[in-house]
């Protein structure tokens, strides 16, 4: 299909406006050198062409059919392509109703059950530049140069902006999938691995389809050194019903599609300037060096707008040495602070010599992982000689150089160009710029997934018991914790009073008494809770009005000693399978939203940084008088449940560790769920 040499355009027509002669215009205006076959009964010949009443006419093997007609002809002409063995297939229309819905599925399964490739329906069909095939029936621009990013995307209206953009960006291949009844997003971003030209890949994502597809598609990338950045649209309840009404899919769940991403090393974007400065960045093909943001203006103020923003947004500035520092006093003008980021406008007198030096310390220091020229690149005709500092910065060096415009709207196209076409990044935007310097480090420290390891002596039985019908008992839950190395309290079952006074006895005082009827999930909701019982009075009050409510079964547990609440957790995604999650714990994992996620198997260094992402992690090292938290511990906890749900994953439905009590000493599991998975 995306390398076709023989196209047979069904529903080829001279009429001006119509899908049929754009189609026609496209493939030939765009230089397309192979076999063009117009099909239609009404004509002889179209632009030159001999044009075929049915594609069964046709008097050559057809690679590719592209289609401009009704859906209700639509079914019958693709019926006689499979006939005549038409290997592929371009179907741009296609309805949301439920008839529709039917009627494209049957045109799926024409297309599987003849073997034939199928882009679409509801799409705008590709372009493969590098072949100079032009498989769509909509306006596109004809100037278009190969380039080395590939563009993959589920919304039509974005095929046609990108491929209008006026920054330069040039594509080897930009696809709208459509429905992707028969090829979906992972399939073109697997040919797109294997040209030697992708330098970068975009794509724009509704849902997806398949997800073992996409995750060996990404590795795919990942291993040739193509980045590639991700736009996923259906985030919130809303946006996600308005991609199923679209598109007859149902988006996967966010924060699993966050931890499916960066364990096969794609990195996201929020808007479509984002993605583009991203990608831009990206295809420039310089990897951040160690450290952070290094950046140099003409304005303290726009200064104070990057300080501002790559602090709220999370993005490491380089912290120079002193020697840089030193270099930084000795150029400036006297007032100007020699640190990072630098505001090197003074006077303006030898401005373009003061510009190099700046740019050359910062680059030259070991902390500068890249580095951002963050002006207005306006047209200021010879005043300024910020083009050539720019083009100079970038020569002398291997580290990533770009210009970080602060106003998209003033950036001089003409200067734009230069410096584009020299390979250096202009940036459109101070938010959307920075987030893309965020995401050219976060490619560079994306950390692989281990190997599990491959037996667990627990692990069969455990296995073996999640498969049998019976209710799962906090005990369980607990003692499944423990034969995997995560630490649990004290805890004894008792199904009357002198069984939990004789639990409590054996533990010590004070101890915690909870319900263990079957089917209570959460226990304190319910009145079945009492905590920091002192002696056996304490024990025998709450036992009788916990079992006069919810039955005599309970569970009686050691106090943990104070720390600091966390929670730990699992759950099964439909698409993405096993997630396991680090939050904010206790009564706080419904106050805020405050968690990390991760697809298992992870590593330590993975496991250290999904802890550092949470909120409450600077309450971890101490704070108002709290003593610190042995983080390592928690670490442990969370490897030990990565392994877990490496073994049993597929089988737990859920997982709930609330609280993890994490203290100097010790991480104790206070509370554990567990819903299997049943069907």
């Amino acid at each position: 299909m995306l390398e076709a040499r023989s196209v047979a355009l069904v529903g080829a027509t001279p009429r001006n406006g119509s899908i049929g002669r754009q189609m026609l215009l496209q493939l030939v205006e765009g230089g397309f050198d192979g076999g063009i076959y117009p099909v239609n009964p009404r004509y002889s010949t179209l632009e030159g062409f001999a044009c075929y009443p049915v594609i069964g006419d046709v008097p050559h093997q057809v690679d590719l059919a592209i289609f401009a007609v009704t859906p209700s002809r639509l079914e019958t002409l693709l019926v006689k392509a499979a006939e005549a063995g038409v290997r592929s297939a371009v179907i741009f229309g296609g309805t949301a109703d439920p008839e529709g819905r039917q009627m494209m599925e049957r045109w799926g399964q024409i297309a599987q059950e003849s073997g034939m490739a199928l882009c679409g329906p509801n799409g705008m069909g590709f372009i493969n530049f590098e072949q100079r095939l032009r498989a769509t029936g909509y306006s596109q621009p004809l100037d278009l140069e190969p380039g080395n990013v590939t563009f993959i995307t589920h919304s039509g209206s974005a095929f046609s902006a990108w491929l209008h953009n006026r920054r330069d960006m040039r594509f080897n291949l930009v696809v709208s999938t459509g429905n992707e009844l028969v090829c979906s997003m992972d399939k073109y971003l697997g040919y797109a691995a294997r040209l030697p030209s992708t330098r970068a890949a975009a794509l724009l994502v509704e849902t997806v389809r398949h997800p073992a597809g996409l995750a060996a598609a990404l590795e795919q990338c990942h291993r040739s050194g193509i980045p590639v950045a991700v736009l996923k649209v259906g985030r919130t309840e809303r946006g996600a019903a308005s991609v199923a009404t679209h598109s007859g899919a149902i988006a996967g769940d966010d924060a699993a599609f966050d931890a499916f991403l960066e364990a096969h090393g794609a990195v996201q974007a929020e808007t479509l300037d984002e993605l583009a400065d991203t990608v831009e960045l990206l295809a420039a093909g310089r990897e951040a060096a160690h450290g952070g943001l290094s950046t140099v203006h003409d304005s303290g103020g726009e200064r104070a707008l990057v300080i501002d923003l790559a602090e709220h947004l999370g993005i490491p500035l380089a912290t120079v040495s002193p020697v840089t520092r030193q270099v930084l006093t000795e150029v400036l003008e006297p007032g100007l602070e020699p640190e990072n980021p630098v505001d090197a406008w003074g006077s303006g007198i030898d401005s373009d010599d003061q510009y190099s030096k700046v740019a050359a310390a910062l680059l030259k220091d070991h902390a500068t992982a890249a580095l951002g020229f963050g002006i207005d690149l306006i047209e200021v005709g010879d005043e300024y000689g910020y083009v050539e500092v720019v083009k100079e910065s970038f020569l002398s060096t291997e580290k990533p150089v770009a210009v970080l415009s602060n106003f998209g709207a003033a950036i001089d196209q003409y200067s734009a160009r230069h410096l584009r076409g020299l390979g250096i990044p202009v940036l459109e935007g101070t938010r959307s710029g920075l987030l893309a310097f965020s995401n050219l480090f976060a490619i560079r420290d994306h950390l692989p997934r281990p190997v599990p390891p491959e037996h667990h002596p627990h692990r069969e039985a455990w296995r073996r018991r999640l498969q049998t019908p019976n209710a799962w008992s906090e005990t369980e839950a607990l003692t499944l914790l423990a034969d995997y190395g995560i630490s649990v309290v004290a805890h004894r079952p008792a199904d009357d009073l002198q069984g939990a006074l004789a639990a409590a006895k054996k533990i010590g005082y004070p101890v915690a008494l909870k319900t263990a009827a079957p089917g209570v999930l959460h226990k304190t909701d319910s009145g079945g809770v009492f905590l920091d019982l002192a002696d056996a009075t304490q024990l025998e009050a709450a036992y009788r009005a916990v079992s006069a409510v919810l039955g005599p079964a309970v569970l009686v547990a050691a106090m943990a000693s104070p720390g600091l609440e966390l929670a730990l957790g699992a759950v099964n995604d439909p698409q993405f399978g096993t997630v396991i999650l680090a939050a904010a714990g206790g009564t706080l994992i419904e106050l805020i939203s405050d968690r990390s996620v991760a697809l298992p198997p992870i590593g330590e260094a993975a496991a250290t940084r999904m802890i550092d992402r949470l909120k409450v992690r600077k309450l971890l090292d101490g704070a108002r008088g709290r003593q610190p938290v042995a983080v390592a511990l928690v670490t442990h906890c969370l490897l030990a449940l990565s392994w877990l749900c490496c073994d049993l994953g597929d089988l737990i439905e859920s997982l709930d560790v609330n609280p993890l009590i994490a203290g100097p000493d010790s991480s104790v599991a206070v509370d554990a769920l567990l819903v299997p998975l049943t069907g």
